[in-house]
This record gives C-alpha cells, sequence and structure tokens, in this order.
C-alpha cells in the first residue's frame, strides 16, 4: 500500500461507531481534498475490513458507496453501530441501583 493509502486507513479507523463520513471529507483530512477517488481505491484495497471500518465511509453524494459485502450489509452495520452506541448511552445516564 502507499503512503496515502496507509493515510486514509488511519482515518478511517478514527470513525467513531455509527457515525459516517464522506470519501471527500477523508480526502480533505488526508491533505489531498481532490482525491476522493483514490480515497475510494484505498478502501477497497483494506486487507482488515473487520478492524478498519470501511463501511463508516460513504460517497460525497449521500449515496453508501460500495463495500465488500454488498449496500445491504453496509446499511445494516452502520444501523447496528447507531443502535449500540443508543444503548451504551442510556445506560450510562441511567443511575445504578445499589442492592
Amino acid at each position: 500500500m502507499t503512503d496515502f493509502e496507509k493515510k486514509v486507513l488511519k482515518i478511517v479507523f478514527e470513525i467513531p461507531p455509527g457515525e459516517v463520513r464522506s470519501c471527500k471529507w477523508i480526502a480533505e483530512k488526508a491533505g489531498r481534498p481532490r482525491a476522493y477517488r483514490a480515497v475510494a481505491n484505498a478502501l477497497g484495497k483494506n486487507p482488515y475490513p473487520i478492524f478498519i471500518p470501511c463501511h463508516r465511509v460513504v460517497k460525497s453524494s449521500a449515496n453508501s458507496g460500495g463495500y465488500f459485502k454488498g449496500q445491504t450489509v453496509k446499511k445494516k452495520l452502520i444501523k447496528f453501530e447507531k443502535e449500540i452506541k443508543d444503548v451504551i448511552k442510556y445506560k450510562k445516564s441511567k443511575p445504578v441501583q445499589k442492592s
């Protein structure tokens, strides 16, 4: 992988669960604002899709974009992460009762 591709994957790794970012946003954060197609290509080379969550990246047009397991799985993963995040947020805000 090129240095740019590694940088892209590092940025993607830092996207919080349940949130999405566009290829354009990642390209800007990587210092190459017009390289959003190169971002998509880097995501296609992701050797660790379970650990580097490329499903959290969408096209700038708000289209969900590609995913190695398909768009349906991508949408379900994002929805699942949002649900987990909401449950965790709820549990943190609810006081724990001691017996």
